[in-house]
């Protein structure tokens, strides 16, 4: 018979029997208080969380489960509170939202209540640029203070205590309520004059809001542009505070110089009121400089941008040029551009009084050029009207036509190159031309002779025609100016015997 069937037939009260109800009761009320300790506490047995150490001269009315707070937030509670020598060391255990805390971090114990009554630890977790505490760190006794009892500050108004602050107060009144001299208040400003301390106080509220706004604007510039800023000042002064330490005899010499420097300060107070009152329109010309510099910051952010990716490729750029500067070098050394500097330097003369003649020179080109583009193109380009003769062609191809005929017409009929013709005869027509005189014969005979000629056909006219008299010769007047002669005009065609008429 199986276990099972066994089992099935044990009468129920036999297991009635079996049972014991003392160990059941032991076991639900061990189950019970373990659910009680988890639901109260919310916290696991033989572990803990993040604990912060700290050391304080009095722990009077610290207790463990007093909150820790952060800006008025809980994030955790103390623990534990014993004394070590003459502090009292109070462990708390921090939750996640209360971390990191840094190595700069301070705490203090403030009353709940004003004076007396329950008390918190409040804590300031510290700057970002410092370390980050690990669990168990402890924050020595110079970055924690106490908290301000009852006894301390009655300890503190003694008998003279009294008579002073009843002196003070008895002064403050009759400074709030004297009326100022004639001399005081011309140097008052004029919302203030002839009024006592107390009323001008009472005036200062009407100027109040416009200097908290400008004092608020400086408080939100002395918190920085960008996260850390402030820290970072503060590091800074630190810093400085610490140097200043090092060099105490310097730092004395400089209070002493600064007196004294205060001291002629003083005296140009005139010069300095002056001075302080144009210091609000440059104020405002400096709000407006800053305005126009904020506008073109943008830009010049974008430009400084995008002169990142050239300024990285500058070490590149300049190690590329190292071989082009080493062949420069040797192309400016004495065997090259070195030795023909010397050269230019003795051609230099020369050449200058080359370029002195060259506007003469020039000019003379520009009269070239006026004369060809004037007088020779337009001579050239002409087509000669001839009658029935006429080519159609402009003057300077017919000229080659010519060249072209007359090296024709000298060739030789067996190809051995030019040869001289003459055509000759004994009958015809002769010609004769107006007088005119010989080149080279005005020493032998100075008047002026007829050329006579014989043609063997009878001619038709002259081309051109004859004016009568030599055309005027103007040498000193420049050839661009000279008039263009009528080449098909009405002197273009004259008689067969060449006459004038």
């Amino acid at each position: 018979m199986s276990l099972f069937k066994r089992h099935k037939e044990i009468a129920v009260s036999e297991l009635q029997r079996r049972a014991n109800p003392v160990r059941f009761g032991v076991i639900f009320v061990i189950v019970l208080a373990i659910v009680v300790y988890f639901g109260f506490t919310k916290h696991i047995p033989f572990k803990h969380g993040y604990r912060l150490n700290a050391a304080f001269n009095t722990a009077v009315n610290i207790a463990p489960k007093s909150p820790v707070r952060i800006a008025g937030v809980n994030v955790g509670k103390v623990s534990s509170v014993r004394r070590v020598g003459n502090t009292g060391l109070v462990t708390m255990e921090i939750e996640n939202k209360g971390l990191p805390i840094h190595a700069d971090a301070t705490l203090k114990i403030r009353p709940r209540i004003f004076l007396e009554g329950n008390v918190f630890v409040e804590l300031q977790p510290g700057s970002p640029a410092t370390r980050t505490l690990s669990s168990g760190a402890t924050i020595p006794v110079t970055q924690t203070s106490d908290p301000v009892q009852l006894d301390q500050v009655l300890d503190a108004l003694n008998t003279d205590t009294r008579a002073n602050l009843q002196t003070f107060l008895a002064e403050y009144g009759e400074a709030l309520t004297a009326k100022p001299t004639a001399a005081e208040d011309a140097e008052q400003a004029p919302l203030v004059r002839g009024i006592n301390s107390a009323q001008a106080l009472n005036k200062a509220y009407q100027i109040g809001p416009e200097a908290l706004r400008e004092s608020t604007i400086v408080n939100q510039a002395l918190l920085g542009r960008e996260p850390h800023d402030l820290s970072k000042l503060f590091a800074n002064i630190e810093k400085l505070s610490a140097q200043l330490d090092v060099h105490e005899q310097q730092l004395g010499e400089l209070i002493g110089n600064f007196n004294t420097f205060l001291g002629a300060f003083a005296k140009q107070s005139p010069s300095l009121r002056e001075a302080v009152a144009e210091l609000p329109a440059a104020l405002h010309s400096a709000d407006r400089g800053f305005a126009e510099l904020a506008t073109a910051a943008p830009p010049v952010r974008a430009f400084a941008l995008d002169l990142i990716p050239g300024v990285q490729e500058l070490p590149a750029t300049i190690t590329a040029a190292y071989p082009w500067i080493a062949q420069t070098q040797a192309a400016l050394g004495p065997k090259e551009l070195g030795g023909v500097a010397p050269a230019l330097q003795s051609a230099a003369p020369a050449f200058a009084s080359l370029i002195d003649a060259q506007p003469e020179f020039f000019n003379q080109i520009d009269l070239f050029n006026k004369c060809l583009t004037k007088v020779f193109y337009p001579a050239g380009n002409t087509v000669l009207q001839d009658g029935q003769n006429t080519s159609g062609a402009e003057d300077y191809k017919e000229f080659w036509y010519a060249m072209a005929g007359l090296s024709g017409l000298g060739q030789d009929f067996n190809g051995n190159g030019p040869a001289d013709r003459f055509l000759g005869g004994g009958a015809g027509t002769p010609v004769v031309s107006q007088p005119v005189k010989l080149t080279g014969s005005s020493k032998t005979n100075p008047e002026a002779q007829r050329l006579v000629s014989q043609t063997g056909f009878a001619p038709e006219g002259t081309r051109p025609r004859f004016p009568g008299s030599e055309p005027p010769y103007r040498p000193l007047v420049a050839c661009y100016k000279q008039k263009l002669p009528e080449f098909n005009g009405p002197l273009a065609s004259g008689p067969a015997d060449g006459s004038g008429g």
